[in-house]
């Protein structure tokens, strides 16, 4: 039985819209996701998009999308409005510079006019000292003259935020009670020089004037946590915020060689699994398992199964392998849960240009429903379509050699015209009697059937694996079939 807040649950998804999205980053929607739904929350989507130089609008049109295809349903966000609109940080910048004001007005903050230069030349003097070497709060109490003297040398200052000096302890909703002491957690910048604020001021801000109750997010920003803590009790003494959210920092998602999954990590992209035919739910089922499980003995579930059974305290803390075989292996089943029609459906786009080797006009609607329900049972991932049926839409199968030369050994011409001549005389409305036939052959030829559809495998399809050979043979018809075998044997002859 999951935990149940103690307020309506309200959790946010806030991606920067710069590049593909991240599988890790689909995996912290997923779980922000599955929690609202379980609580009967609702679920804000806010666009972090205030870095201008990396933001673009194309990838903000790729997130709205991703989310879309994912199934991600959000109740406050792009396109969709709500009571704390705008969504996207980039048209809320002067709420920032108001509470930034409002900060420095009463005390919490204050202008740092301390140089790249001097900064790195005292965290080195600290470091050599053996003292922590965060930022040592020169600027705290700044007379005016030398706010005077500072000002007049044409030095512009940021705005830190002022830690209160005392030990911050929170319980995180993954990892448990945590504490973290003053000396390592020092003043922090919240504006920039040129007036832009950062990530530090307008997420916790916007949390806030949103009334976010729950935050989960990745491991990699515990670290700021002490810090937003500090900064929801002044915009609470404000009275811009209502309440410190509950904290829930998810475990790293790992890629090869125990380091931290990166955007650089060709199998990261959420596109890639797009583009070879991953099912969302097959996707998501995954990767709810980084981290979480539905049951000690239950890897495969839908959604609606997880969203059941969520509970963010059930979240494990330590880092999670990211397996590529697994992934497919339960895309596979996923695959195979599909109703039929609704597989032919979702392989079309592999079955025409740009990825169909074959001419449009050479496509064929009836042998196409005929073979799916046979390729589905074989499929990890529906771009696997294109290769599986190639052999029913083009003039003649695209030869593998190695196959070719690992299937056509001494004495495969024998056999074939064997098997040639049994096919051409079986009951071709029944993949049994084509079975027979081949088996027959090989019975001739002293060979078990395995050995003996071999070469009748390559010499039909081109491949030496594929969908059920006899079934597919049904579906390619006897003309086309007995022509593959000769073709077959007057390659072998020559």
């Amino acid at each position: 039985m999951a935990s149940a807040p103690g307020s309506p649950v309200r959790v946010r998804f806030c991606p920067s819209p710069t590049g593909n999205p991240h599988v890790g980053l689909v995996r912290t929607a997923l779980f922000n996701w599955a929690f609202a739904k379980h609580h009967q929350g609702t679920l804000v989507f806010r666009i972090e998009d205030t870095d201008a130089a990396r933001d673009s609008e194309e990838s903000y049109n790729q997130l709205l999308d991703s989310m879309r295809w994912l199934g991600f349903d959000w109740d406050e966000g792009p396109e969709i409005g709500g009571p704390h609109a705008p969504y996207r940080q980039s048209q809320r910048m002067d709420l920032y510079k108001e509470v930034a004001q409002k900060l420095l007005d009463g005390g919490h903050a204050y202008r740092c006019y301390c140089s790249q230069e001097e900064l790195d030349t005292r965290r080195e003097a600290a470091r050599a000292a053996g003292k922590p070497s965060g930022y040592d709060g020169h600027c705290r109490e700044l007379t005016e003259a030398q706010v005077t003297e500072y000002t007049a040398q044409g030095r512009e200052p940021i705005v830190r935020f002022r830690m209160p000096d005392e030990t911050i302890t929170f319980t995180d909703l993954v990892r448990g009670e945590l504490t973290f002491t003053p000396e390592n957690v020092p003043d922090y910048g919240i504006v920039r020089a040129n007036g832009a604020p950062l990530y530090t001021l307008v997420n916790p801000v916007d949390d806030a004037l949103m009334e976010i109750t729950h935050v989960l997010r990745g491991e990699d920003l515990l670290s700021s946590t002490p810090r937003q803590i500090a900064l929801y009790k002044a915009l609470m003494e404000l009275g811009i915020a209502k309440r410190i959210p509950s904290f829930g920092h998810l475990p790293y998602v790992m890629g090869e060689g125990n380091k931290k999954l990166s955007k650089r990590d060709p199998q990261s992209s959420l596109n890639l699994y797009r583009e070879r035919g991953f099912l969302p739910e097959g996707l998501l089922n995954y990767l709810s398992l980084l981290g979480w499980s539905l049951s000690a003995d239950q890897d495969i579930f839908t959604t609606d199964e997880m969203v059941a059974a969520f509970d963010i305290a059930d979240v494990q803390p330590n880092p999670a392998r990211f397996d590529l075989k697994k992934c497919e292996s339960i895309n596979g089943d996923h695959i195979r849960l599909l109703d039929v029609k609704d597989f032919t459906e979702r392989c079309r786009p592999w079955l025409q240009a740009p990825f169909a080797p074959w001419a449009p006009e050479a496509f064929d609607e009836v042998k196409w429903q005929a073979i799916a329900p046979h390729a589905q049972t074989r499929l990890k991932v529906l771009s696997e379509i294109t290769d599986n049926v190639d052999f029913l839409f083009l003039a003649e199968p695209v030869f593998d050699e190695p196959s070719w030369a690992k299937a056509m050994k001494e004495g495969s011409d024998a056999l074939l015209r064997t098997a040639r001549e049994k096919l051409e005389a079986a009951d071709w409305t029944s993949p049994e009697s084509l079975k027979e036939a081949v088996l027959a052959a090989g019975e001739a030829h002293g060979l078990k059937l395995g050995k003996a559809q071999a070469p009748v495998r390559v010499a039909v399809t081109g491949r030496t694996v594929g969908l059920p050979l006899f079934e597919s043979l049904e579906v390619l018809g006897k003309e086309t079939t007995l022509a593959r075998i000769d073709a077959a044997l007057a390659k072998l002859a020559a």
